[in-house]
């Protein structure tokens, strides 16, 4: 359960700091986003960030085999990366439809996912 637990938290985590990282790229789109300036688009993406670290601080405290989570700090890691990429790219496709995948980033993922397997092998 704690397993399953880290994982859910780690993505809502990844949603917000994706949201957070990236939204504003889209904001633009949005007529009252355009007055906002520089400095009004980092205060929006902060406080989007908070909630990245409101799951991120239990996910990981959670997950932890020091705290008896069943995940070493390497593999919280490892498996938090893979989290962000598979979150960004569902983003990416979602709100950026002029990406798209491709062989290479296919390539990429597999290499990761083979990461995950030699990082959580005994």
């Amino acid at each position: 359960m704690k397993a399953i637990s880290t994982i859910l938290l780690l993505i809502l985590s990844n949603a917000f700091m994706t949201l957070a990282w990236y939204g504003h790229l889209k904001f633009d789109e949005w007529k009252w986003f355009q007055k906002a300036g520089l400095l009004g688009i980092i205060l929006i993406s902060w406080s989007i960030a908070l909630f990245e670290y409101c799951f991120q601080v239990p996910a990981n405290r959670i997950g932890f085999i020091g705290r008896g989570g069943p995940f070493t700090l390497v593999q919280l890691k490892v498996l938090q990366e893979v989290i962000t990429l598979l979150v960004f790219m569902a983003f990416t496709l979602v709100f950026f439809k002029q990406e798209s995948l491709k062989w290479n980033h296919l390539a990429g993922f597999l290499c990761l996912v083979a990461a995950v397997f030699f990082i959580f092998k005994r």
